[in-house]
């Protein structure tokens, strides 16, 4: 490890602790040369596949991507940062258990809209709507028949009223 202060090749350990989460060790070093001291963190590196886009290019898979695109769907909705970490998370577990190189983006949005069916149902028609390119109002409706009759609603109000007023249908 070089010394970010000399550049002096030799450093040594004083310290290591491993994270709350225990996915990365934070080490104190020293320099032999300068004696300045320095943190560094140590994270394991798992190789994410490649993402082929609906156009055929293919891009590296960016955690950033994906949690701005999550929390797109969830803004000015009920859920904490700490599910939307847990939706990041099972994503990218879901990514890694694939084994591929290469992954289609439409099975990272099933994963992604996997997620938030489970947080929340009002951002999972926000994504699926964009997602599966919804072309008019019957398009919603279907899909929010289909999730009303798939899950119960599991302490999430309903989506649609039911028994209030509903709006004709046009032919």
């Amino acid at each position: 490890m070089h010394c970010p202060f000399c550049q002096h090749t030799e450093t040594r350990v004083i310290d290591s602790r491993v994270s709350d989460d225990g996915a990365t060790i934070r080490r104190r070093r020293g320099c032999e040369a300068c004696g300045e001291r320095f943190s560094t963190l140590e994270t394991i590196e798992l190789k994410l596949p490649a993402i082929i886009k609906n156009d055929g290019r293919r891009e590296s898979f960016d955690v950033r991507k994906l949690r701005a695109g999550l929390e797109r769907a969830l803004q000015k909705r009920p859920v904490s940062e700490s599910q939307v970490d847990a939706a990041v998370h099972a994503v990218v577990h879901a990514v890694r258990l694939t084994g591929e190189r290469e992954l289609p983006s439409r099975r990272v949005g099933e994963f992604v809209m996997e997620q938030l069916r489970k947080l929340d149902h009002v951002a999972y028609v926000r994504f699926a709507s964009v997602y599966r390119s919804f072309q008019d109002v019957a398009d919603f409706r279907e899909e929010l028949d289909r999730l009303e009759r798939e899950l119960p609603s599991e302490g999430q109000l309903p989506l649609l009223e039911l028994g209030g007023p509903q709006p004709e249908r046009q032919r």
